[in-house]
């Protein structure tokens, strides 16, 4: 064997086993900041649903004297928004870059860069153990967007994280009833699989690298890493903060118009089904939050219609995460993800309707 052919093996040798580093690393920081955020929390919050019937109050006003928008209503719900999803928002940063400046490119694309079904079932699966809020995981889905994946399996490993969350099948199962646990995952596995590999028929004539920060697969940055993970950090911050914080207090400011209470007449037709789709879409809440807000709707005299939309469309996307994501996927991607989420929650409305 020649000394051109020794050099190449011992080369790719070494690429692999520091991919293979990097790899494990990776899934070592991801692993041990779920099980801090996620995991351990969300097994006490499991024995408290099903010892309970409950996992908390409803984070929305209740006060139905309070029918107008104001800058404390804005500020009170931001606070009690952030104060319930930032540690899981530092966690979404820290992975996001990492994805970004540790993770080889090459196997990336290789496990999720095709636009096969195979590429977003995987993209699917990948989100299951995260469990977080579309906002929170909007950094991991923009950082894999970096990384040139496709667009299906980076909108199913964002869309998979609120839609099938496991924590929030078994509290909603405890606290509202299998029917409604049956209904979100139907619902949420054909949003997540089936949306999000339609959605690469929109990409295919779209550059799938990100507008306003592409990375070259072909020219790999030579920067050592803890000053590309600095620099990553610092685009997300810049990108994904001011965004995000603006949009949550406009949310807050607007909800007692977003969700009026209304009476039991009224509460259980289509166009409320509706109304409450296309509200439950642009509304921000931290992970499962969607089950006391449906708990304390429903004991209101909120209609199983309109809380079966709501079950939907309330965790699977948000006008805050849609503005973070909003550079990393094609616009007609993002108009169709949307108008996907609002024509699925009014048909989970509709199956509520006639089964709950």
């Amino acid at each position: 064997m020649n000394h051109s052919s020794d050099g190449r093996m011992a080369f790719d040798h070494s690429d692999r086993r520091r991919t293979i580093w990097f790899i494990t690393i990776f899934i070592i920081i991801a692993a041990t900041g779920l099980t801090y955020v996620k995991w351990w929390p969300y097994y006490d919050k499991a024995l408290k649903a099903i010892m309970e019937h409950s996992i908390g109050s409803s984070i929305l006003g209740m006060d139905p004297g309070n029918a107008v928008p104001s800058w404390q209503a804005a500020w009170d719900y931001a606070v009690t928004y952030f104060k319930a999803v930032w540690k899981a928002a530092v966690l979404g940063i820290l992975l996001g870059t990492l994805i970004q400046s540790l993770l080889p490119s090459q196997w990336l694309l290789r496990v999720l860069g095709k636009t096969t079904f195979g590429s977003t079932a995987i993209g699917g699966v990948a989100s299951i153990p995260g469990m977080m809020c579309s906002c929170c995981a909007a950094p991991i889905a923009i950082g894999l967007r970096k990384k040139k994946v496709s667009v299906g399996s980076a909108l199913a490993f964002w869309i998979g994280n609120p839609t099938i969350n496991p924590a929030t099948l078994v509290f909603m199962t405890f606290v509202l009833s299998w029917k409604f646990t049956a209904l979100r995952l139907v619902f949420g596995l054909i949003l997540t699989f089936g949306v999000s590999y339609l959605a690469n028929r929109f990409a295919k004539e779209a550059d799938p690298i990100e507008i306003d920060a592409p990375e070259s697969t072909d020219q790999p940055d030579e920067r050592p890493l803890w000053l590309r993970w600095f620099s990553s950090i610092g685009h997300m911050m810049i990108r994904v903060v001011p965004a995000y914080f603006i949009a949550v207090l406009l949310l807050g400011a607007l909800q007692v118009w977003m969700f009026p209470h209304l009476g039991a007449a009224a509460g259980n037709t289509l166009l409320a089904v509706i109304f409450f789709s296309v509200m439950g879409m642009l509304f921000v809440i931290p992970t499962a939050a969607e089950i006391p807000i449906i708990q304390a709707f429903m004991a209101a005299g909120l209609g199983a219609g309109p809380a079966a939309a709501l079950l939907l469309t309330l965790p699977a996307i948000s006008l805050p995460s849609l503005l973070m994501v909003r550079r990393s996927f094609p616009r007609n991607v993002m108009w169709f993800v949307v108008a996907s989420v609002v024509l699925l929650g009014i048909v989970c409305g509709i199956a509520g309707m006639l089964i709950l």
